[in-house]
């Protein structure tokens, strides 16, 4: 799938919520997504991706892009992951999908405790994406974004799993590494996937 966009006009006070799903797996993309919402968004359900259930973020996953006044989903490669590194590669996809978002907004927040580099105020907060609920909206888009791409990605790459554990380290998955080896999706820089393609390393 490529990365997409919406937006509709603002005004000059306009607050962006970024967040990204997919840090953590041995495979797959990181996605990053980011919302700026009206105030009167009327999305009661909002709340932290990993807090709901997967059906509640597919319910909400169109409602959010209705509501919103700007969004963007933004994919980082396996490529780019092993570039630059997961940390660095999160903030490069979360340069890209703010600099998207049209209009442009005033200031940014972001889940966590580090902010990408923006010519905008940016400002991290651990936990954000339960507490702001333009973080929540992105989280939301994130997370059911990256698991529709992990689905499509278990047809082209059948045997590993990935429409179940959608690439996190889950004992199921890492004995299909075992006995499949790494396929092209895998993160060659993680260490379980590493292990595997030099031992010697790790002796």
């Amino acid at each position: 799938m490529d990365p997409t966009r919406s937006a509709a006009p603002g005004d000059t006070t306009i607050i962006a919520g970024v967040d990204e799903a997919g840090r953590g797996p041995l495979a797959g993309p990181v996605v990053v997504a980011a919302v700026v919402l009206p105030a009167d968004h009327g999305l009661d359900a909002l709340d932290d991706s990993k807090r709901l259930t997967e059906a509640a973020r597919e319910a909400l996953f169109d409602p959010i892009r209705r509501m919103a006044m700007a969004w963007h989903i933004e994919t980082v490669s396996v490529a780019e992951i092993e570039t630059y590194n997961i940390l660095q590669a999160t903030l490069r996809g979360m340069q890209r999908a703010v600099r998207a978002l049209e209009p442009a907004p005033g200031h940014v927040l972001v889940d966590g405790n580090r902010t990408p580099d923006l010519v905008r105020p940016c400002r991290a907060i651990v936990g954000g994406d339960g507490l702001e609920a333009c973080i929540s909206a992105a989280s939301v888009l994130a997370k059911v974004y990256r698991d529709r791409l992990m689905v499509a990605m278990e047809a082209r790459y059948p045997g590993y799993g990935f429409a179940r554990h959608k690439g996190y380290p889950t004992p199921q998955h890492r004995e299909r590494l075992e006995a499949l080896g790494p396929g092209p999706e895998h993160r060659r820089t993680f260490a379980p996937v590493r292990r595997l393609l030099e031992p010697e390393l790790f002796d």
